[in-house]
């Protein structure tokens, strides 16, 4: 294994495996050089035993306070999906959780069968606090598809939510991870026929639009009312956004391009 050298941040490295496999791991924050190592062999197994040898992204990303958690992002094209995993966990912890997921990710997309829900190994991150600041913003170029296309990306892409097009009603809808099983589906217009179900789950649809806010408005919402996420309609564009909480407690901001 050797180091390319650093990134634009003195914090961030970037490190190339001497293997056949095409594996990268990026570090960010003081990850130690044995979960590096780690990552590279835990991770290396699972796309042997897949029988993948596709550009496969890794980053590991230390805490910023001791007792936090460490997260681990691996980002694969499994033949023709696009799929990726995210945990986080204690220390080198992380990197063994991340390595089973993905197995179970990489087991399961070539099946029919869904992601499992409720989720043990992640659940969401749900909990009411004093308004945080939106940190980061994601501008995308959005799927226009149907509900059960977007139920596929998230599936893959190991999301609890996602922003698309509704191809049907052309604005922006959400889906998500419904409690206890099966999808919900949040659209700016509720008046829109629905399926009963997608990709062979549930669908429920919210009887309401989204609501219309301005940014700050939606961060103290979702913050007062300890949501994992919030859809809403931006009042000046007429878009759609999907406001999220990090795993720092801190916001993200998915918005079209």
């Amino acid at each position: 294994m050797k180091s390319s050298g650093l990134l634009s941040s003195s914090s961030a490295q970037h490190w190339l495996t001497a293997s056949d496999l095409d594996l990268a791991v990026t570090t960010s924050g003081a990850v130690p050089d044995v979960d590096v190592t780690r990552a590279v062999r835990a991770i290396g197994r699972v796309l042997r035993r897949h029988h993948l040898d596709a550009a496969t992204r890794v980053r590991v990303t230390a805490p910023a306070e001791a007792g936090e958690a460490t997260v681990v992002q691996a980002n694969i094209r499994c033949r023709t999906i696009a799929t990726r995993v995210q945990v986080t966990g204690p220390g080198g912890f992380a990197v063994t959780f991340a390595a089973e997921r993905l197995d179970r990710q990489l087991a399961r997309l070539a099946t029919t069968r869904s992601r499992d829900w409720p989720d043990p190994a992640r659940p969401p991150l749900a909990e009411v606090t004093e308004p945080r600041p939106i940190v980061r913003r994601k501008r995308v170029e959005l799927l226009t598809g149907s509900p059960a296309e977007a139920t596929a990306v998230m599936d893959a892409m190991d999301y609890d939510a996602y922003l698309f097009t509704d191809a049907e009603s052309g604005t922006e809808a959400v889906v998500a991870w419904g409690d206890p099983l099966g999808v919900r589906l949040i659209r700016q217009d509720a008046a829109v026929r629905i399926p009963p179900t997608v990709n062979l789950l549930p669908l429920t649809a919210d009887s309401e639009p989204a609501p219309v806010l301005d940014e700050d408005r939606a961060a103290q919402v979702l913050c007062h009312h300890g949501l994992p996420f919030l859809f809403f309609t931006e009042p000046h564009s007429g878009r759609g956004r999907l406001l999220y909480r990090r795993y720092d407690g801190d916001l993200s901001l998915v918005e079209p391009a």
